[in-house]
């Protein structure tokens, strides 16, 4: 689908709310409760006064928040214009008109969904989508409440068979867990390269934190988030290492009074094997060995990634889906030529392949 520099009338209807959130109320980051939250109704959801659709969850990557689904890249359509060029009458669904890779879809649209835009937006870059003492409860906020007031509103069907969550990145390591943790609220998941494997995809971060924390910041994060808020974010050039760095250890090891427990020694970079043992229990590919039933209670599980991400997100994806077939979890896989950038129009086969899988009945 080739975008033209303008954006075009919907054929769905896109509508803004604002969720007021309990579970974010008093968040130890002081982060707003009041949050954006935009659902995507399917042509001819007016129409059918009484039919009841699925819904689809989509999650954004680190330092996402939610408006940023509307940004436009040269010659590349939008997120809420692939939902719609998807769901719209004779949509367009990927490279060459195709559904995905099991041929079972047929031609022309999908079966039709809601799709749910989750802003989960942090100050600290992000939340992964967990209850952490140090960030909030975004796994309550996201389950418990968004799920809560989308039901209340439209008509969905209100079971986990027929509600999927996908994301890419970060978004794509929330798809993965949040159903494993809450398979009373998720049953199919898309995870498009998503935080998986750790050695692989975090410690060459942290050795560029603990490098640059050594070098411009006496070991020390809080100089670090005083100068970053100081001046244009993403100027320097290990920016991104600290931040991510920082969120990681927020959302996996975080002390019980909200104190952030590096896996690192911020003086020396040497690493803290205890520290690292938590953050690996959060790792998807340690984690599915004890989630079986709620894997093999999914509906549908796709998971992909390019085969040259440039935080070897293949392999975690790659070793992910190698841990769901020994555990006899029916999936799609698939590994294409990309990287772990401009891979958006991956979205609608995924979209797609929820959307055929969660229908009621």
């Amino acid at each position: 689908m080739l975008a033209e520099p303008w954006s075009r009338a919907f054929k769905g209807r896109w509508i803004e709310h604002t969720i007021e959130s309990q579970a974010l109320a008093g968040n130890p980051l002081g982060d707003p409760a009041s949050r954006p939250l935009w659902v995507y109704l399917p042509p001819g959801y007016e129409e059918s006064a009484h039919r009841r659709f699925p819904a689809i969850y989509v999650l954004q990557g680190l330092m996402g928040q939610v408006d940023m689904w509307w940004n436009r890249s040269a010659f590349r359509p939008t997120v809420p214009e692939l939902v719609d060029a998807l769901f719209g009458p004779d949509g367009d669904h990927g490279p060459d008109g195709d559904h995905g890779p099991d041929g079972d879809h047929g031609q022309g649209s999908p079966p039709p969904a809601l799709v749910v835009l989750v802003d989960a937006w942090t100050s600290i870059g992000g939340s992964q989508f967990l209850n952490s003492p140090a960030t909030g409860r975004y796994l309550d906020y996201l389950c418990e409440e968004i799920v809560g007031y989308v039901d209340a509103r439209y008509r969905t069907v209100p079971e986990p068979g027929s509600r999927g969550v996908s994301g890419k990145s970060s978004g794509g390591y929330g798809a993965m867990v949040v159903p494993m943790l809450r398979p009373d609220v998720f049953g199919g998941l898309a995870s498009h390269a998503g935080d998986a494997g750790f050695e692989w995809c975090y410690l060459g971060d942290l050795a560029v934190a603990a490098r640059s924390l050594r070098d411009d910041y006496g070991g020390s994060f809080e100089r670090f988030w005083s100068d970053f808020r100081s001046r244009p974010a993403m100027r320097r050039a290990s920016d991104a290492a600290l931040v991510n760095a920082y969120c990681m250890a927020a959302c996996y090891s975080p002390e019980t009074d909200g104190k952030v427990t590096l896996p690192f020694d911020p003086l020396t970079g040497r690493l803290d094997e205890e520290v690292w043992a938590r953050w690996l229990s959060w790792d998807p590919l340690r984690m599915a060995g004890s989630h079986v039933e709620a894997l093999r209670s999914m509906r549908a599980v796709w998971i992909d990634a390019g085969r040259s991400d440039q935080y070897f997100l293949d392999l975690g994806a790659q070793a992910f889906s190698a841990e769901l077939f020994k555990l006899g979890v029916e999936h799609h896989f698939e590994l294409f030529d990309g990287t772990h950038s401009a891979i958006e129009y991956r979205y609608p086969l995924a979209w797609s392949y929820l959307a055929s899988r969660l229908q009621p009945g």
